[in-house]
């Protein structure tokens, strides 16, 4: 797994974005679909709601809860077009690519899987 300290130190210092954490609710459920599924779900919502070049509604399309991966998507600022711009420099107007996208997932996931084994989020 990538080392992404830096980038969670980053994020850590946002007050909105550090707000972020699983409930028990989210626990119980990842416990129940497993880490596969998860990741999964991951894959989908980055593929569907952020990879295609003006994604519909985008800046509005993650809620805010529902699931854990819409969880990381704010905490990790990959929740729309807009944040991915402002803090990972990935341009609007065209689509992400396929190695982008497992990118994205792998630092989703490890968000999650932070949350997972610590009592401290970020």
């Amino acid at each position: 797994m990538r080392d992404y300290s830096q980038a969670f130190a980053r994020l850590g210092r946002s007050k909105f974005r550090s707000r972020f954490r699983l409930t028990d609710d989210d626990r119980k459920y990842i416990e129940r679909v497993g880490m596969g599924t998860i990741r999964y779900h991951c894959e989908d919502f980055i593929r569907i709601r952020l990879a295609p070049a003006n994604p519909p509604n985008d800046g509005k399309q993650t809620p805010m809860r529902g699931h854990p991966v819409f969880k990381a998507q704010h905490a990790c600022a990959c929740c729309c077009r807009g944040c991915l711009e402002k803090w990972w420099k990935v341009p609007r107007g065209i689509p992400i690519p396929s190695n982008r996208q497992r990118g994205m997932v792998d630092f989703l996931m490890a968000w999650i899987e932070r949350q997972l084994s610590r009592e401290v989020p970020l």
